[in-house]
């Protein structure tokens, strides 16, 4: 069974149409990358799935339960827990630390299960989690520093981190270099590289065609609102089928020199 269904994912806001019907699935452990041009609905997409933004029509699954349909009845903010989501802008909290920032909503829900005076120890196990999820994204040596002290780079690592500890199904990234320079850039998809794992299920929207070449399992193409074209990296990237999808790639794909 697919970790992820989606059939038939529309949204609009006022009168434009941005999601036009957008069908897809997700295996446990897979990269998606989903690449378009700026406008092709893809960052809309990122956001109906974790919920920052609601579908008019369509049908989400996750693990094979409803998220979204007909017959769903489970909370925004229970369906927002399956997603881990990095934005482009990172989004830290300014008057937290690293180590704050990461484990801000593992206690605040454990203070929502437990209780504010059962949650002291589950308080000491999420600062240990923490720790060992900056150490993974190479932080260990900057948890006590706060997002004004962190290059780019190194804030965005901090985001990663944050969307981890909750231990989502999904992890989606939101053009995730976007506001870094190259040295940056390449910093931060090497982490999102090491996370590749069979336990890890990503998405990636980006604008990365290399790093969606080279990491991805699946790429979706995405144009006008639809998925325009899909497959495994080297038929997307080596021989598209759809007109749009060959001139996207053409004007993207930098020649080497």
């Amino acid at each position: 069974m697919a970790i992820l269904e989606v059939k038939g994912l529309r949204k609009a806001f006022g009168s434009t149409q941005v999601l036009k019907g957008v069908d897809l699935s997700l295996e446990q452990g897979q990269v998606l990358s989903i690449i378009g041009s700026s406008g092709s609905g893809k960052t809309t997409l990122l956001r109906c799935l974790n919920f920052l933004e609601t579908p008019d029509a369509g049908e989400l699954y996750v693990k094979g339960e409803e998220l979204w349909g007909p017959a769903c009845t489970q909370p925004v903010r229970q369906k927002r827990l399956h997603f881990g989501l990095v934005f482009q802008n990172f989004n830290l909290f300014p008057q937290y630390t690293a180590l704050q920032n990461v484990t801000l909503a593992m206690d605040l829900l454990a203070r929502e299960k437990l209780g504010k005076a059962g949650a002291r120890q589950a308080e000491e196990e999420n600062r240990e989690k923490a720790q060992a999820l900056l150490a993974r994204v190479g932080l260990a040596d900057k948890m006590g520093l706060y997002p004004f002290q962190l290059s780019g780079g190194q804030q965005q690592r901090v985001a990663i981190a944050r969307a981890l500890a909750l231990k989502p199904d999904i992890l989606c990234f939101d053009e995730p270099t976007s506001a870094l320079d190259p040295e940056l850039t390449g910093e931060v998809l090497r982490v999102i590289k090491g996370l590749k794992s069979k336990d890890t299920t990503m998405i990636v929207v980006t604008h990365e065609m290399e790093f969606a070449r080279n990491v991805s399992d699946r790429v979706i193409f995405m144009a006008d609102g639809v998925v325009e074209e899909e497959g495994a990296p080297e038929d997307v990237f080596g021989a598209p089928k759809s007109e749009k999808a060959r001139l996207f790639l053409a004007n993207s794909i930098r020649p080497a020199f």
